[in-house]
């Protein structure tokens, strides 16, 4: 076991790793006034400057330590919205609320529709399509590790309101009520069979569809959150949009593998990238200008922003197209021995718990 002196460097650390990211410049800004704020959230804004007729939006989700402005220097959303004309929403965590600044994915008062923090997220939503005149047909959500398994509770329990998602090292909803709980379900243990999955989606809210598409994005060498949980989110996703469990194609992206799951229509109802070599972390390209590496923000040659971005319709033709690449295997590889991530969120955690005689 370790020193308590050594527990509590390690937690400093952690602490640290919020603050590098909260220093990183930024030109968002407040979002307030936006409801009654249940989940008492804070939140972010980038309107770009010069705003088209009923534009997009993207509500991002940053991680675990992460804060909105660090989270969006890394990933490039704002920079990507300033070119490419479309709305960033970007809620965020305070530490009254998850002292690890964590969304609340594993508490049933945060994840339920109409309470806590998604009811905030949806009162932003709500707000800012109001206020900049967005198109609510051209709304998503994406987001990181705790905040991408807050993004799939979005999509959960607001079917109705998104076009799309992507969720990164994320979970399936509705799989815990505790925080032990939530430890195993990270690990990949416990994840029910798909058909408990499946209900849980379809329990979450009385929609009856259409359903927003789904992309889950999951590096190989993950050892925070189970590659298990990537193959959950797309059984939990597969019965809405009447997809098989076979694929309907597999192919290279950017030197990785990607999935795609068709529905009836032809339309890419799930996709799935799964990272060789990476670890717990959103996978960005810096070589694209936008992007920036660090703790969690990880350079492995395919940016999940641009990707994403290009799949929702947001990209406007004529502006700086996406590169297209033939290292990315090659990078991802290389970076998973110079870029690792951080020894995991939950191991730092679990230790600090033990010590303090609170978890076995």
């Amino acid at each position: 076991m370790r020193s308590l002196s050594d527990t509590l460097e390690r937690l400093a650390r952690l602490k640290s790793l919020g603050q590098e990211q909260a220093d990183a410049p930024s030109h968002l800004e407040a979002f307030e006034s936006f409801g009654s704020n249940p989940g008492a959230l804070a939140a972010k804004v980038y309107v770009p400057s010069l705003l088209p007729k009923n534009p997009g939006l993207v509500v991002v989700l940053h991680g675990c330590t992460q804060t909105a402005s660090g989270y969006d220097h890394g990933t490039g959303w704002s920079k990507l919205a300033e070119r490419h004309g479309f709305v960033v929403l970007l809620p965020e965590q305070v530490r009254a609320n998850n002292g690890n600044l964590c969304f609340n994915w594993f508490l049933p008062g945060d994840t339920r529709r109409g309470q806590g923090e998604a009811h905030s997220i949806r009162q932003m939503i709500e707000a800012v399509v109001s206020r900049h005149g967005v198109d609510p047909l051209r709304v998503y959500v994406s987001g990181l590790s705790a905040g991408g398994a807050m993004a799939n509770t979005m999509l959960a329990t607001y079917p109705e309101v998104f076009a799309g998602g992507a969720i990164i090292a994320g979970l399936p909803y509705g799989v815990t009520s505790t925080v032990p709980e939530a430890f195993d379900r990270m690990r990949g243990h416990g994840l029910p069979a798909p058909p408990t999955l499946q209900s849980r989606l379809r329990a979450a809210s009385t929609h009856q569809g259409p359903w927003p598409t789904v992309s889950v994005w999951q590096g190989t060498q993950d050892k925070t959150v189970a590659e298990a949980n990537a193959q959950a989110i797309i059984d939990q996703w597969r019965a809405v949009h009447d997809v098989d469990a076979r694929p309907d194609l597999s192919e290279t992206v950017d030197g990785q593998s990607r999935t795609v799951w068709k529905d009836v229509r032809g339309r890419r109802a799930i996709e799935y990238y799964s990272i060789a070599g990476m670890g717990h972390g959103t996978p960005i390209d810096p070589a694209l200008g936008d992007e920036n590496a660090a703790p969690y923000l990880l350079d492995v040659g395919i940016s999940s922003t641009l990707h994403s971005a290009k799949s929702w319709g947001l990209l406007r033709e004529g502006v700086e197209p996406l590169r297209a690449k033939g290292d990315g295997a090659k990078r991802a590889s290389a970076s998973s021995q110079k870029a690792k991530e951080p020894e995991g969120i939950q191991q730092i955690i679990e230790n600090a718990l033990r010590m303090a005689g609170l978890m076995r």
